[in-house]
């Protein structure tokens, strides 16, 4: 009987433990930053061929956890996105986010007055499959707007 109280506290401790472990395991905004950052040097430095395909890949070097970058040019068209692929080379400037916000027509605008911002609405976590509100920080070189978000 004190082997099976032990082993089920020791379920209950594991079990209470994972349930932590996804907030532990989400990026954060100092992160996003230095991944919008390394995106921006990869592109300069290798070419947006190369460093999209980089940033396309879901094993690459462009995401982390929850993290992940997204490429848009300032027509709101998707040139690279680390999670989704089905949005690339789409025109995404009519997207809605559940609360019917247009987060892309959104970023577009606020590029035009702003060479880097941050952005709430909620979208998909790849992660968990959940929707969430989200930040996204946005910096526009070269005629692109490359972003990575958090979940909150």
């Amino acid at each position: 009987m004190k082997r099976l109280l032990f082993v089920w506290l020791c379920l209950a401790c594991l079990l209470s433990t994972a349930s932590l472990a996804p907030a532990q395991d989400k990026g954060s905004k100092d992160e996003a930053v230095a991944m919008v950052q390394k995106a921006m040097a990869a592109i300069k430095a290798d070419g947006r061929e190369k460093a999209f395909a980089a940033i396309n890949d879901p094993n690459g070097p462009f995401r982390d956890r929850d993290l992940y970058v997204v490429v848009y040019d300032l027509s709101g068209k998707c040139l690279a996105h680390g999670a989704n692929p089905k949005q690339i080379g789409k025109d995404l400037m009519e997207l809605r986010d559940p609360d019917g916000k247009f987060f892309v027509k959104e970023r577009v605008e606020l590029a035009k007055t702003k060479d880097s911002f941050w952005q709430d609405y909620k979208f998909l976590n790849p992660a968990n499959k959940l929707i969430e509100p989200k930040s996204m920080y946005m910096e526009k070189t070269d005629g692109l707007l490359i972003g990575c978000g958090v979940y909150k």
